[in-house]
């Protein structure tokens, strides 16, 4: 087994962002390996970042984005438990982000919950008029399973959470912040945000 020092476990912990007490058992489970703990520690994130959904987040920032031409800014408050996290480069970095995707994505909600149910109703009126016309004959489940599709994408096109990622369309927003909450080992939460764009 390799040698394990106070170094490494910092080194770890200053990549991963995770808690000491993980990455020195994450080294250890790795034999001193420094990409292996990387790797466990990802695993074991992701499992547990569900978990932590319900820890409330006190601590984070808000990050800001103004166009060149200061006819487009944006407000975005992301939330952590530490403020050690707070200033975890990555997570600065995913606050930037969110602040490039929100302008060029124009995401009018931050999540479904969020749209006012009479804007769901209407959506969902239209979008089953327009699908029952175009499978006319088809039976009824059929119809509300390609209504429930068409409602997804209606939600990944006004949703902050549900739009593809800006750096990876396979992706959501909401599924992006989840795995760095499961890397850095915190509950990070986009909390809210504001597009302003002059004249709109």
């Amino acid at each position: 087994m390799g040698e394990i020092d106070a170094k490494m476990v910092a080194a770890l912990r200053k990549r991963t962002g995770a808690p000491m007490m993980n990455c020195k058992e994450a080294l250890v489970e790795a034999d001193a390996d420094m990409e292996k703990a990387v790797d466990i520690l990802r695993k074991k994130g992701l499992k547990a970042a569900d978990a932590r959904g319900d820890r409330v987040s006190t601590e984070g920032q808000v990050f800001c984005y103004v166009h060149h031409t200061n006819k487009l800014g944006v407000l975005v408050e992301l939330g952590c438990e530490t403020d050690f996290v707070a200033r975890n480069e990555e997570f600065v970095g995913f606050g930037k982000d969110v602040c490039l995707h929100v302008a060029a994505f124009r995401p009018r909600y931050l999540a479904p919950e969020d749209v006012p149910a009479n804007e769901i109703e209407r959506e969902r009126a239209i979008v089953l008029e327009q699908t029952a016309t175009q499978m006319a004959g088809r039976p009824k489940e059929v119809i509300e399973k390609a209504v429930d599709g068409r409602m997804n994408k209606f939600f990944a096109e006004i949703c902050l959470l549900e739009q593809p990622w800006l750096r990876d369309d396979k992706k959501t927003t909401g599924l992006v912040c989840k795995e760095l909450a499961a890397k850095i080992g915190e509950n990070i939460k986009l909390r809210r945000f504001v597009r302003m764009e002059l004249g709109g």
